[in-house]
């Protein structure tokens, strides 16, 4: 089967923390992308959210749009009342060719907060809400021909192994997983054990590695989500602990897009050098573990 590489524009400027890049225009991002080797990009702030202009941009570039993140407020409004509130994003999606919608529930979650440590993030206690809501969710955006790709995430409701667990088995199968090793492994996850069970679910993988000893630092200490991610927890595939390879392996036969997603500071980690990296990186993960790469 083949699969496609893409990456996402936090590696340029960061959404989350907008100093982070914030003065590098959105054409340098998007030929380095594709400089890189990358043959799709996600959304980011800086793009264009009218079909045809962001259409024409990523043109230029011989780019795709591979997805863009959702942040979801299903704690606090009804399936049709969120629907409504993401319909632009869907139709931008839809009008873009993109398969999977990324979202993640976002109520009262702190990975935006530099100044909240990630032991006080959300926990969820009404299960059966949540879960009937984001399936009747899941079920209206495929009746409109896309996946819902549920993105756990560190400082959000769903961020450990078991509420990833509880999450695939409270919600109906239209909800999918979007696979992300380096929250995983942040989270104290199993990406390969997870990758090995929901292989039926799993429609988008995010591929970021991991520094173990920063990681093992920055939870000692119990930093914020963006304080982690400036002392460098993230790394491109190759550059961290993560066995690729393992996880990989684990997804035989999937069909989608492998994105490289890994914030850094760009200060730092210069993008074009480490989205090379990571490219590289992956299209050799990809071959050992019997996945191929187009270009």
């Amino acid at each position: 089967m083949t699969i496609r590489l893409g990456t996402n524009p936090i590696a340029w400027s960061n959404d989350d923390l907008r100093e982070l890049g914030g003065a590098t225009p959105l054409e340098t991002c998007l030929s380095e992308a594709r400089a890189a080797g990358f043959v799709g990009i996600e959304l980011g702030h800086k793009f264009p959210r009218e079909p045809n202009a962001l259409r024409d941009v990523l043109s230029r570039h011989d780019l795709a749009l591979v997805s863009g993140w959702y942040s979801a407020r299903l704690l606090e409004r009804s399936s049709d009342a969120e629907m409504i509130a993401m319909r632009q994003h869907l139709e931008l999606l839809l009008a873009l060719g993109c398969q999977v919608l990324i979202l993640a529930e976002t109520s009262n979650a702190i990975h935006g907060d530099r100044a909240m440590p990630l032991s006080r993030r959300p926990v969820l206690k009404d299960w059966g809400v949540f879960a009937r809501r984001l399936t009747a969710l899941a079920d209206l955006i495929r009746a409109e021909g896309m996946a819902l790709a549920y993105h756990h995430h560190m400082g959000t409701i769903i961020q450990s192994e078991a509420e990833i667990d509880q999450l695939m088995v409270m919600t109906g199968d239209n909800v999918t997983l979007l696979l992300d090793t380096g929250h995983a492994t942040f989270a104290g996850a199993d990406p390969v054990g997870l990758a090995t069970r929901y292989r039926g679910r799993i429609t988008h993988v995010h591929c970021k590695d991991v520094r173990a000893h920063v990681m093992q630092n920055v939870l000692k200490k119990d930093s914020s989500f963006l304080g982690s991610v400036l002392d460098g927890v993230f790394a491109v595939p190759g550059d961290g602990c993560i066995d690729f390879v393992s996880v990989l392996t684990a997804l035989p036969g999937y069909e989608g897009w492998l994105v490289v997603e890994a914030e850094q500071d760009p200060a730092k980690a210069i993008p074009l050098e480490h989205a090379r990296r990571g490219h590289d990186s992956l299209t050799q993960f990809a071959a050992l573990a019997g996945l191929s790469t187009t270009s």
